[in-house]
């Protein structure tokens, strides 16, 4: 059936089982946002700025396994939401983004709102490309699906220009074909990878979210356990283990070579496993494992095996299908001595984790009250980062798809994130944490849970500052002997004060103020008594 390509697109991205798209409305995008009116079951969600819109749909994508559709406003809108693009392609989020322009035939003019989209976007995605024959919008947007979903997933860029959509179009709308991925390594290989394991006094387990992308946490787990090995998260922003397994020790740091160093400079035997080594900010020049250290690096993505130090086996796999294998030759070819003292690793790992935190602050009073009165399936997005240490202790990672966290270092990823996975999951409760200062960058997405009848709820650790650059930059200072002194007045969000409470409540969001102990239990209650977006204003200073 021949209709024009702004209702063709449509018919494709339902094809695909895409229900919603995330955006701000723009002129050059005016005819498919006008065709879209014809369709009842597709949803055009409102933001009030392409950030808000990329974040939101970087929540829903994560929720739901993906790909999430993002419509930006041409080269302004594209370049608003860069940041947070970037932040998508870091973490491997499949978004397909389009953004109109007014047309192929005006782009000799260098007229107003005239830009290299695809050069542009490039750099923040996985593949960018322009769609200049009419005959070939749906082949190009299912490839974009394809490649997005395609491991490493991420975000891919499509520029529609208006007169191309305008023009006839007869392609069929058809499903996306998705190429599996789910291989494990040829048998000699899982052989060589458990022998390089096996016998390890010191082993340990470096992982991150391709044990979420891949479902493999059941996987890793007893393969943590028949090692007892330590486990620790690296670029680690969704549930790969449980929280509160004694062999989880937590994530490695995001900033300092030297602390991922402490970590596996006296490893004899490390298991790597979807994530690269290493993500900080400074990282370590040099490799921090000791010389003799037998290294096998699981990975679907090519790329991040041994990009940065050498590794003794890699294998391009899946993670949930390599460390099945992986699990039966280790049982088959480990000692009685070996099996005795991974147990007796795993004993002392149950004996670390006992005893109580000690801390008596307002947010872990908060914190500790909700995980008592949320559901058993809370889904929590924690961008609170100088709060993270607290809020892991009460709501650690357990269920897989349940909790979240911000990447690729983005700030303002936790208002709307809970708010694409509260549409993801709209019977769920949906908790994010956010800073006074990451808030601020997205505040505005309040609007749109308001506008589309979202119920998630919302809780600013407000501390009145950039905290975590007052951390970083005591670190500079001890580097380089600099004697301790007042932190940068650009790190202080003292003046003039948030009023987060007045600022939710202007958008429609009802919202309250906690800043004694006293308060908390009415803040949880209230939070939790409906399911309509609710935000708290918590002092954490």
């Amino acid at each position: 059936m021949t209709r024009r390509g702004n209702e063709a697109i449509i018919e494709q991205f339902l094809a695909d089982g895409i229900t919603h798209m995330f955006g701000n409305p723009g002129t050059v995008e005016q005819g498919f946002l006008d065709a879209l009116e014809k369709y009842d079951d597709f949803r055009y969600i409102l933001t009030l700025q392409e950030t808000v819109a990329v974040g939101v749909a970087d929540g829903y994508a994560r929720a739901t396994g993906g790909p999430a559709l993002v419509q930006l406003h041409s080269g302004v809108g594209l370049g608003n939401g860069i940041g947070m693009l970037y932040q998508a392609k870091r973490g491997h989020t499949p978004l397909v983004v389009i953004a109109g322009e007014s047309g192929v035939r005006y782009e000799a003019m260098d007229a107003q709102m005239a830009a290299d989209l695809v050069a542009m976007a490039r750099p923040v995605t996985k593949h960018a490309t322009r769609v200049t024959d009419p005959s070939s919008v749906l082949r190009v947007l299912r490839r974009a699906v394809k490649i997005a979903m395609t491991p490493p997933r991420g975000p891919v860029f499509v520029a529609l220009p208006l007169d191309v959509l305008d023009r006839p179009n007869d392609e069929p709308a058809q499903p996306s074909v998705i190429p599996h991925t789910a291989c494990a390594p040829v048998p000699e290989l899982v052989r060589s990878a458990a022998a390089l394991l096996a016998g390890a006094e010191s082993p340990l387990i470096l992982m991150g979210d391709g044990i979420a992308a891949s479902g493999a946490q059941e996987e890793l787990t007893r393969v943590a356990e028949l090692l007892g090995a330590d486990v620790w998260g690296v670029e680690l922003s969704e549930m790969c283990m449980d929280g509160r397994h004694p062999l989880f020790r937590g994530q490695l740091g995001h900033m300092f070579g030297e602390v991922s160093r402490a970590v596996v400079e006296k490893a004899d035997a490390v298991l790597v496993v979807g994530t690269y080594l290493f993500p900080e900010v400074f990282p370590d020049l040099v490799t921090p494992f000791r010389p003799d250290a037998r290294i096998v690096h699981i990975d679907l993505n090519a790329y991040e095996i041994a990009k940065n130090h050498p590794v003794t086996l890699g294998l391009m796999a899946d993670p949930k299908a390599t460390l099945a294998a992986l699990e039966g030759e280790l049982a088959r070819s480990m000692s009685p001595g070996d099996r005795d003292a991974a147990a007796l690793r795993l004993r002392r790992g149950a004996e670390r984790t006992g005893g109580g935190t000690g801390d008596d602050s307002l947010l872990a009073a908060f914190a500790q009250r909700l995980a008592e009165r949320a559901p058993e399936d809370l889904m929590v997005f924690d961008e609170g980062l100088t709060a993270a240490g607290v809020l892991g202790t009460y709501l650690p990672p357990r269920l897989p798809g349940h909790w979240f966290q911000t990447r690729g270092g983005s700030l303002g990823v936790g208002i709307p994130g809970a708010i694409g996975i509260k549409l993801a999951h709209p019977g769920k409760t949906v908790v994010a944490f956010t800073g006074d200062g990451g808030s601020m960058y997205t505040i505005q997405a309040l609007a749109t849970a308001v506008r589309e009848g979202v119920g998630a709820k919302f809780v600013v650790c407000n501390n009145r500052s950039y905290r975590l650059l007052d951390l970083n930059i005591e670190q500079y200072w001890r580097e380089r002997d600099i004697p301790l002194h007042a932190f940068p007045r650009s790190f202080n969000l003292a003046h003039p004060d948030l009023g987060f409470v007045d600022i939710a409540k202007g958008m429609g969001v009802e919202a309250m103020r906690v800043e004694k102990h006293g308060q908390v239990d009415e803040a949880v209650e209230r939070m939790l008594l409906d399911d309509r977006p609710f935000l708290i204003d918590l002092d954490t200073e």
